[in-house]
């Protein structure tokens, strides 16, 4: 019989649960709850137990905020836990909690090419370094290396570096950010925020009346055509995402490929296809012939945190 776990994928909104075949990674009765119907994530979880007719012994639970301890405290929604007195509570032999973007980076290995969209590059090489990133409600930034064997994966806040603007339209939009953040990171610029954030600063450089746009107002009208500033944001948001995508590359050499994720741009590859992304991605000047090479693929998998947790829990057994 094959080994079964509890793996979970919490965000500032949801909470996904499921159960996961460590043998093969299956993940299977996947339910989704909102996190404000739970007191906390106690709740959740023997609310979801309580649906299994056999006992669950392992888990690994993915968070969408730093894990520096035993005590975890969810960025963007108000549920607070013990990893211990989880651990005990529901007698899990084993308990893993670790970032959201460190298991997502985990699935990567594990991809299907159907759940994977290649934008340009060669092969990638394997066991090489991999880097993975995505904008949704912020900009989470992983790598991959391969040790004896064993995927490990570095975490980090990668999202948080300074934005770096390569031209002159990238430098007045900074100015404008300036204008309300005394430091400007990536991820003011490559998130759900980001995106409105680079429209209300085109909007104020043209001296163009804003919309009260949300993020995905702006990208629907920038692929239908309707909205002149929306298509200009759209494509300065494509170029900001290949030069930081990039910089990944030749900080790790990732010959394995850059990967990214997130809830924005599985939504318009097509677009981003035909955007100037590929060409800022490679725009290195004497290091272009390096990282030309390299593929880029956007996850078009559904799960791919739970899937994480399922193979970052397998390696650790």
């Amino acid at each position: 019989m094959s080994l079964q776990a509890l793996v979970a994928d919490i965000g500032g909104t949801n909470i996904r649960l499921a159960i996961a075949d460590l043998a093969t990674l299956n993940i299977d009765r996947v339910q989704t709850y909102r996190c404000a119907d739970f007191d906390n994530i106690d709740d959740a979880i023997k609310q979801y137990l309580s649906f299994l007719d056999f006992d669950v012994h392992y888990a690994c639970i993915d968070v969408a905020c730093p894990v520096l301890g035993d005590k975890v405290d969810l960025t963007n929604n108000h549920w607070c836990f013990s990893q211990e007195k989880l651990a005990a509570q529901f007698g899990f032999e084993k308990l893993i909690v670790i970032n959201d973007f460190t298991a997502i980076a985990m699935s990567v290995p594990q991809l299907p090419n159907e759940a994977k969209e290649q934008i340009g590059g060669t092969e990638p090489q394997a066991n090489k370094p991999i880097a993975i990133y995505g904008a949704g409600t912020g900009l989470g930034v992983a790598h991959l290396v391969n040790v004896a064997g064993k995927w490990v994966p570095l975490g980090g806040e990668g999202g948080h570096v300074d934005f770096t603007p390569t031209d002159d339209e990238q430098i007045a939009i900074l100015k404008q950010l300036k204008k309300k953040y005394p430091t400007v990171s990536a991820e003011q610029l490559l998130s759900g925020l980001g995106l409105v954030q680079i429209y209300q600063s085109l909007c104020a450089i043209h001296n163009v009346e804003e919309k009260n746009y949300q993020p995905a107002d702006i990208s629907n009208h920038a692929i239908d055509g309707t909205d002149p500033m929306a298509e200009k944001t759209l494509a300065v948001f494509c170029r900001i995402l290949g030069t930081f995508g990039g910089n990944l590359a030749l900080t790790m050499a990732t010959f394995g490929g850059v990967y990214i994720a997130g809830g924005i741009v599985p939504r318009f590859i097509e677009y981003l296809k035909n955007s100037d992304f590929r060409t800022k991605f490679e725009a290195k000047g004497r290091f272009q012939p390096f990282v030309s090479a390299i593929p880029v693929y956007v996850v078009t998998e559904a799960q791919p945190g739970l899937i994480g947790c399922a193979a970052y829990l397998k390696q650790e057994l």
